[in-house]
């Protein structure tokens, strides 16, 4: 399974962004294919809520970001994760062991759910080599 955070997801649907090209053939790749992708809630409220940002450049209404949204949860091989009885045990020690406080939290969270269904990150954010266990890639480079 591949885990997609949302800068991956962001990427791909701004045109703007130097990223955008790549991240968009992955995305497309991935909602396309067979191999399972998870979708935490954490990456899927993360790109509404930088796309719907009245502040950023190329912010779309929230229909559409919405609209979406609900286009790659109808795709066969995607699944929104959610936390296992064990997450609390998983993200306790994602935390300390990527020494991960403050905004890391929410990345040691998708670190942890990655870890639980044994699956794969798919980010561009660096900050997620700190945590031991966690297997990841940057699809962008």
């Amino acid at each position: 399974m591949i885990v997609l955070d949302a800068n991956i997801l962001f990427y791909s649907y701004s045109a703007g962004s130097p990223e955008h090209e790549k991240a968009r053939a992955c995305v497309e790749d991935l909602f396309s294919g067979t191999e399972s992708v998870g979708l935490p809630w954490q990456t899927i409220t993360a790109f509404l809520r930088i796309s719907t940002n009245t502040r950023l450049p190329g912010a779309r209404p929230a229909t559409e970001a919405a609209r979406e949204v609900q286009g790659w949860l109808e795709q066969p091989n995607v699944r929104i994760l959610s936390p296992g009885d064990d997450h609390w045990r998983t993200l306790r020690q994602t935390m300390f062991e990527g020494q991960a406080y403050g905004p890391l939290v929410s990345d040691a969270q998708i670190a942890a759910l990655t870890i639980e269904n044994g699956a794969v990150l798919y980010s561009s954010d660096r900050d997620f080599a700190r945590f031991p266990g966690l297997r990841w890639a940057n699809p962008l480079t």
